[in-house]
């Protein structure tokens, strides 16, 4: 789930060499404003209480642990999380996400509608509806579920990262090519199917009064900006509430928000000003603009994004400059919400030259829990900062281009994609940022939140609010 094409391996490994780690906590990643409107409803607002599921599957792991394992279940068991949704017949379905927004209360939960056919490309978290016509069938019960509820939907992760025989905005064919869609063999279009299919559940969804729906926006080291941007617009991102990023990945929470105010600038652009231009707009490939004079290159995931860094492998101000210049007055308006749950030490960098796939989104060694939900995130344009991937909840059974059964990295074999690792949740707890506290014995059911910010830093992060220039 959540793993960068094979387009973007190879642009990883032209810098490897180049990759540099740099201190946590520098400068802002934006150094302008992103002016957009505040989300024009209430169920996400600064005040917005998320819920936590008291039968959550972190709560459900807990119950078969024991010694510091089921402790660490339990922890995390008190943190909103994501509850998905990932199969069984509509009327199924419709009953279980009704029974689940039925007991939140005055609390607004995060549901992951999570069945599109062929969902994976039939990998670690393979699966989903038989054809279009169930699934649209299994999104209708879904959304009867929700009713008139409050609630977040995250639509489809790997939606739009990962799509049947689907050609790129550069011309090529990415990397999911299942024989079953061939369409050398079939008269059945994949990738229009997906579309459709999206494009579906957007507006069924929609026809909740009350829900928030957000498409797949990839994440800042996987599809360039206006890859990602293009597909959004084409999956009816601007009929729904926005888009989401860094799903089961590793990211940087600041990168995530530099990448996802550029998405939504490439779709103002792309849509506002140079119809149907999404290849012009600037990416984290090539980080040419006028404030470099257009000398550009690959930006590094190993470090925090700036436009005012030393390093020229972080430095965004380039790309920014670009799309100062093409945008004019025209604001974005495209909102999202960043996965921050597995972010806190940021991305894993692989030992170079041992492994032909390292697959460092496959529950890389030494990450830390990131920076805790929240909907008052200071930024116009992030609506939430959620866990929507489970912490704690494996990957899949990693190889790292072996012929396994052995995760190298860590000498065992891995738990299946979603069942319960013990020594990973150990891992993001122990090397938390900001540090995890236990639970608060006064309020059950509620974390005691750190008093101390992002990267250790008090209060709240400056360089969100930065970024988006405030919000409430």
């Amino acid at each position: 789930m959540a793993r960068p094409n094979t387009r973007l391996r190879r642009a990883i490994a032209l810098t490897a060499a180049a990759l540099a780690l740099t201190a946590l906590g520098g400068s802002p990643a934006w150094a302008g404003s992103a002016h957009a409107d505040p989300a024009g409803d209430d169920v996400l607002t600064p005040q917005t209480r998320l819920y936590v599921n008291p039968d959550s599957s972190t709560a459900e792991a807990a119950r078969d642990l024991r010694g510091q394992a089921k402790k660490d279940a339990l922890a995390l068991s008190t943190v909103p999380s994501a509850t998905w949704f990932t199969g069984g017949t509509p009327a199924e379905v419709k009953h279980d996400v009704r029974a689940l927004v039925g007991r939140t209360g005055r609390t607004v939960p995060v549901l992951v509608a999570y069945d599109i056919p062929f969902r994976d490309c039939a990998l670690y978290s393979a699966g989903g509806a038989a054809d279009v016509a169930a699934y649209k069938a299994w999104i209708d019960g879904f959304a009867a579920g929700i009713g008139n509820r409050d609630a977040v939907v995250v639509l489809e992760p790997d939606g739009l990262g990962i799509i049947p025989w689907y050609t790129a905005i550069d011309g090529s064919l990415e990397h999911c090519q299942p024989p079953e869609y061939d369409p050398a063999t079939t008269t059945r279009d994949a990738a229009a199917e997906r579309f459709e299919m999206l494009n579906y559940a957007v507006d069924r969804l929609k026809k909740q009064p009350n829900a928030k729906v957000y498409l797949d926006g990839t994440g800042p080291y996987w599809l360039a900006v206006g890859d990602t941007a293009d597909r959004l617009v084409k999956a009816g991102v601007q009929r729904a509430d926005g888009f989401f990023l860094n799903v089961s990945n590793y990211e940087y929470t600041e990168n995530n928000v530099t990448y996802g105010t550029w998405v939504s600038k490439c779709i103002a652009y792309a849509t506002k000003v140079s119809p149907g231009d999404f290849v012009g707009c600037g990416n984290q490939y090539w980080s040419g603009g006028p404030a470099n004079d257009w000398t550009g290159q690959v930006l590094t995931n190993q470090g925090i994004w700036s436009p005012t860094a030393t390093d020229p492998l972080l430095n965004t101000a380039g790309i920014e400059s670009r799309y100062d210049q093409a945008l004019g007055d025209v604001q974005p308006s495209t909102h999202f919400v960043v996965d921050t749950s597995r972010n806190g030490q940021g991305p894993w960098a692989a030992p170079a030259g041992v492994y032909s796939d390292a697959e460092t989104w496959c529950n890389p060694p030494g990450r830390g829990l990131g920076l805790r939900p929240t909907t008052d995130t200071k930024n116009s344009l992030v609506d939430a900062l959620l866990w929507i991937k489970v912490p704690g909840e494996s990957d899949g059974q990693c190889y790292r281009g072996t012929g396994g059964p052995t995760d190298p990295e860590r000498g065992i074999v891995d738990p299946a994609a979603g069942q319960w690792f013990s020594a990973q949740a150990r891992e993001l707890i122990t090397l938390a940022l900001p540090t995890f506290s236990t639970p608060n014995a006064h309020w059950p059911g509620w974390p005691t939140w750190p008093s101390q910010g992002w990267h250790g830093r008090a209060s709240w992060p400056s360089w969100l609010t930065h970024l988006g220039g405030g919000r409430g």
